[in-house]
């Protein structure tokens, strides 16, 4: 299995804001989504036909917790994507942020990869309806706005330095979108109330530990290294959302990948399946499968106190909760970094309703924004 280190540094150096190009292209051309993606699935599926499978399959995903169904999944100790995927050979690619992987997506250098809502959002805005479709929910919470431990209100940010992944990705929605409701000013260009930093997140760790900066809105298992570090949370993204529950990493698939090999996108879901049902009923043994991935893919395992405490603000689901998937978009759209998007066709989760019917559980709803 292919893998490539995470190089702390890189995105931040690399990649350019989605803002001007989503700007000009925020409506999703429907002749686009209805020629192309899941619909040859659906089509092959109801007549009994076999699936098309590809000999390879390319995946992106984060060294993260919120990502845990994808690090358990494609280890080398519990290899339930490959299992699933059979004769497809499967390769992984890492990335610190949603918009690098959105980018290789676009650019074909990965068929599928496990993000967030937002870019997901701004690769299916951007592409006018023609990049993605969103096959499947992975994770649930697990973000939250860590600052230094004399900071005790929103009102003392005024004037701090404040991290996040990177602009556009879903923390840096979620952050851009708390600031505002607090009543400051946070421009995507120019100087604001408060200065948003793009880190990697371990660069955002080191920088905090020197100083640089007094707070990060990370994913985890960051926000609690964090704090681990001195910092406290301020807060949990949970708080922000009916129920606590909204999409933190969902699984998207090229609308090419898919409608070609909707056999192998199956087995994808099916091994995913396997992965956070295996995590759910072996939750001590599969922390510690994520640590030793995390080690080999960042070069350091997470204490046991950090590596418990990031899991306990995750939830793992096959659900997409689209219906929290608009309200991303509108955030997104409040703070600036998008212009008002149709999202109509962005799901496709007739295969996954299928794996879950399968195995006995029950469908997931799209929220209307289907194909």
């Amino acid at each position: 299995m292919l893998r490539t280190r995470f190089r702390r540094a890189l995105v931040t150096a690399v990649v350019v804001p989605l803002l001007p190009v989503l700007a000009a292209c925020a409506s999703a051309d429907k002749k686009s989504t209805a020629s192309t993606g899941g619909a040859a699935a659906t089509a092959a599926a109801s007549s009994g036909a076999a699936l098309a499978e590809s000999p390879t399959l390319k995946l992106g995903y984060f060294a993260n917790v919120t990502h845990a169904a994808a690090v358990v999944g494609a280890s080398k100790e519990q290899p339930f994507f490959q299992k699933a995927l059979g004769s497809t050979k499967l390769s992984t690619q890492i990335y610190n942020a949603g918009p690098a992987a959105i980018e290789a997506l676009t650019g074909g250098t990965i068929n599928a990869a496990f993000l967030g809502p937002n870019p997901a959002i701004n690769g299916y805005v951007k592409a006018k309806g023609g990049l993605l479709r969103i096959v499947s929910g992975a994770t649930s919470g697990g973000a939250s706005l860590v600052v230094r431990a004399s900071i005790t209100s929103a009102a003392q940010l005024k004037g701090k330095k404040i991290a996040d992944p990177q602009q556009g990705g879903t923390q840096d929605v979620a952050l851009r979108y708390w600031l505002q409701k607090q009543g400051f000013k946070v421009p995507v260009t120019g100087k604001g109330d408060v200065s948003i930093l793009n880190l990697d997140n371990a660069a955002t760790l080191d920088q905090f530990k020197l100083g640089r900066i007094d707070g990060a809105w990370v994913p985890e298992p960051w926000a609690s290294r964090l704090v681990d570090a001195g910092a406290k949370t301020l807060v949990d993204e949970k708080t922000q959302w009916p129920g606590g529950k909204f999409v933190t990493t969902h699984l998207v698939v090229s609308q090419d990948f898919l409608k070609k090999y909707p056999g192998s996108v199956k087995k994808l879901l099916q091994g995913e399946l396997a992965a956070e049902d295996w995590i759910t009923a072996n939750p001590d043994q599969a922390q510690t499968v994520v640590n030793d991935e995390l080690k080999t893919l960042t070069g350091k395992a997470l204490k046991p106190a950090i590596l418990a405490s990031a899991f306990k603000g995750i939830g793992i689901t096959m659900d997409p909760l689209a219906s929290t998937l608009q309200e991303a978009a509108d955030h997104a759209v409040s703070v600036g970094l998008l212009k008002k998007p149709d999202l109509k066709g962005i799901y496709d989760l007739s295969l996954l309703n299928e794996v879950l019917k399968e195995a006995g559980k029950p469908a997931v709803d799209d929220a209307g924004l289907g194909v």
